[in-house]
């Protein structure tokens, strides 16, 4: 059975997530505000954030916005990474989101990225023992592999641990999850919450017509969706939302939600106003012609085995 979760008083998570990366960030305190309250409105009970957004930033604001509804909502939020998953960088890092959230217990607590270096024996151990302090309810893996997903939690169930969700990259230009992680997680019961639905806003036709944003303004998203069949896709899929009266955001995340595996994708946003195309996939149920039309704008990965003969 797949893992669900829920909030202190049992509130269950929202089919999407709201990420709150641009919080401190390219959205100041009243703009990330209004977009929390937006998330709230549209029925969002599913928050991420991480240890490393903004500087503490993120964390910081978003601690402030839910005190009032804590119990209500499922704060996530990821370890530290750039000093590795050791046992003190996590116990430290867990304790630095605790305080800056205003939280006594992180509801998801990730390992934001692999850690080459480090026995996952010891980062399992550090985690059980937060656990065991009531400071965490679930555990999260973001930016694994898929082989690197199942050793976890392989070696996580030595400690009395379970690894409760997933967050890769996923959407129409980055479809490399579908090959394995997708359906190893729905195998083993892990929830999948995907972030950049919209490949950093290229799904949104924004940089169409030569529009500023993170692929222009960053050199990590420039090189990530730097190739022109992405681009091409992506005007494609604009297109397409066009014929159909669909905002393209909007159809982009319903298409990652639509995945036979049921992910629930992270939104996000700049402003309350962007963020009101992503919040109407929620309700817009995608027909599977128009799946199956947008699916085909990029090829289908070849399966794990590589047997492309044995496809569809």
């Amino acid at each position: 059975m797949k893992h669900t979760l829920t909030s202190p008083d049992g509130t269950p998570a929202s089919r999407f997530a709201f990420g709150t990366m641009q919080f401190g960030g390219k959205a100041d305190a009243a703009q990330s505000r209004a977009l929390f309250e937006a998330s709230i409105d549209a029925g969002i009970t599913h928050f991420d954030t991480a240890y490393a957004y903004t500087g503490g930033a993120s964390e910081t604001l978003l601690g402030s916005f839910v005190q009032e509804r804590r119990d209500q909502l499922i704060i996530a939020t990821k370890a530290e990474f750039e000093h590795g998953s050791g046992r003190d960088n996590i116990l430290a890092s867990a304790e630095t989101s605790r305080k800056r959230l205003q939280l006594d217990v992180l509801d998801v607590f990730y390992l934001h990225r692999f850690d080459d270096n480090t026995d996952l024996h010891e980062t399992f151990e550090a985690i059980a023992e937060l656990k065991s302090k009531g400071q965490i309810r679930h555990v999260g893996v973001s930016n694994f592999a898929a082989w690197q997903m199942v050793k976890a939690a392989f070696i996580a169930a030595k400690f009395d641990l379970d690894i409760a969700v997933a967050q890769p990259m996923y959407n129409l230009v980055k479809r490399q999850a579908e090959v394995e992680i997708l359906p190893m997680a729905d195998d083993l019961g892990i929830l999948v919450a995907p972030y950049s639905p919209l490949g950093g806003g290229l799904l949104t036709g924004k940089y169409k017509g030569g529009g500023e944003g993170r692929l222009t303004q960053n050199d990590e998203y420039a090189a990530r969706y730097g190739q022109a069949a992405m681009h091409e896709a992506a005007i494609a899929h604009c297109d397409l939302a066009a014929e159909v009266g669909v905002d393209p955001a909007t159809l982009a995340v319903a298409w990652v939600a639509a995945h036979p595996t049921g992910p629930s994708p992270i939104i996000s946003a700049r402003s309350a106003e962007q963020l009101v195309p992503s919040l109407a996939a929620m309700k817009y149920t995608i027909p599977p012609e128009i799946y199956a039309r947008i699916s085909a704008l990029v090829p289908t990965p070849a399966p794990a085995t590589d047997r492309t003969e044995e496809q569809g």
